[in-house]
């Protein structure tokens, strides 16, 4: 029965999400300052998620996911985010890590790798970004050349979550064509490298404006041999997986920054109640009001749209479009909630007594990682070019 259906489905999201609340209040939250100001990545919290299940949430069963739609997962992301950002993005990177032998390995392959991926064990990460790439993608330089029944890749990947820190790597490189001129799309292959593969190495991690507990570093690949057996998808059409796994990606980011901005104006509308000013908290006069309930607003549009997208994914609609406006307006939404929150508390906003200075902080990376936000407007403007208009 559809209904019966439904409400057993329901029944295991509320479950879901309750489990995600307990573990972000209970084991993200009270250590995320600390962690933060002293850059300490947080491995033993996603070993934690990943015992709890959260770690292959929208990945199948029978490969050791949870099997769930995406519009649960991605609440799972926000209510992660929102207590702990690395821990939060984390997950989102690692989701779109696995994404890759997800949708296009072959059945041995999937069988092979994908349970210890997604069974919690293991941590991933995502190289496609170059030093000379980082928008334009398809320009990259890294290459793996064919060398009998194995590929020796050489080149450099930049601002790499997790380098130095995941079990394994997807990694996008050159196997025909050059970086430069129109075919540069041309000619890239999707591989799967475990973390103890020789040649593999990190770079001493980037000092960052926020998110300092996540670690993000260049990944040198330097005659790395992966056998044959490690291309993932087709040879030389390896592009296409990147994009689509960008764009399911752009939804974890989404989740991200409403996360993010609900904490911002959880702190902010808990502070003007208790903070009293000319014989009465603050929430009543109209000014500050008007200021939380453009920022309430702007947070529900964020989610109300991320999930929208959501559901038009898993209903196997295209849903590159309504993907690249949640990571859009969802990120922009960050950035100015909380930076009105920190307005909101004034001074005490300012410093790191209260989080929204690190929220703020935070805030930032979200309108540029995954395609920054002019990138999602270009997405959004050439589909909107390309539409028929009756």
């Amino acid at each position: 029965m559809p209904g019966a259906a439904r409400e057993a489905g329901d029944e295991t999201t509320a479950a879901l999400l309750g489990l995600a609340r307990d573990l972000a209040a209970g084991e993200l939250a009270p250590y995320a300052a600390a962690a933060e100001r002293d850059g300490r990545f947080p491995r033993e919290k996603f070993r934690l998620l990943g015992a709890a299940g959260l770690l292959g949430l929208p990945y199948g069963e029978e490969f050791g996911g949870g099997g769930q739609p995406y519009e649960s997962y991605l609440q799972v992301v926000e209510i992660l985010a929102g207590a702990w950002l690395s821990v939060g993005l984390g997950v989102s990177v690692h989701t779109l890590t696995c994404f890759p032998l997800a949708m296009a390995g072959t059945a041995e392959q999937r069988k092979r790798w994908l349970p210890d991926m997604l069974g919690g064990d293991l941590l991933g990460a995502y190289c496609l970004s170059e030093p000379g790439s980082g928008s334009d993608a398809a320009a990259m330089r890294t290459r793996a050349a064919a060398d009998g029944d194995e590929f020796v890749i050489d080149g450099v990947k930049a601002w790499i979550s997790h380098a130095g820190q995941a079990d394994f790597y997807t990694l996008f490189a050159r196997t025909s064509g050059d970086h430069e001129g129109p075919a540069r799309a041309s000619g890239i292959s999707c591989f799967h490298v475990p973390a103890d593969t020789p040649g593999l190495a990190a770079g001493a991690p980037e000092h960052k404006m926020g998110m300092r507990g996540s670690v993000t570093a260049q990944m040198t690949f330097q005659g790395v041999r992966l056998p044959a057996g490690h291309l993932v998808g087709e040879r030389d059409r390896g592009f296409p997986i990147a994009l689509a796994a960008l764009d399911a990606g752009r939804l974890g980011i989404a989740a991200c920054a409403t996360g993010v901005a609900q904490a911002a104006l959880d702190c902010a509308i808990g502070y003007a109640r208790q903070r009293a000013q000319f014989g009465r908290p603050v929430i009543e006069f109209q000014g500050l009001q008007f200021m939380l309930a453009d920022m309430a607003t702007a947070v529900a549009a964020a989610r109300a749209l991320y999930l929208s997208a959501a559901r038009r994914k898993d209903a196997g609609l295209p849903y590159a479009q309504d993907a690249a406006m949640a990571k859009l307006l969802a990120t922009d939404t960050a950035m100015r909630v909380t930076t009105d929150a920190v307005q909101v508390l004034g001074g005490y906003g300012y410093v790191e007594d209260f989080p929204v200075e690190r929220l703020m902080r935070e805030a930032k990376v979200l309108q540029i990682v995954e395609g920054t936000n002019q990138i999602q407007r270009m997405v959004i403007g050439r589909a909107l070019a390309a539409r028929d208009v009756d």
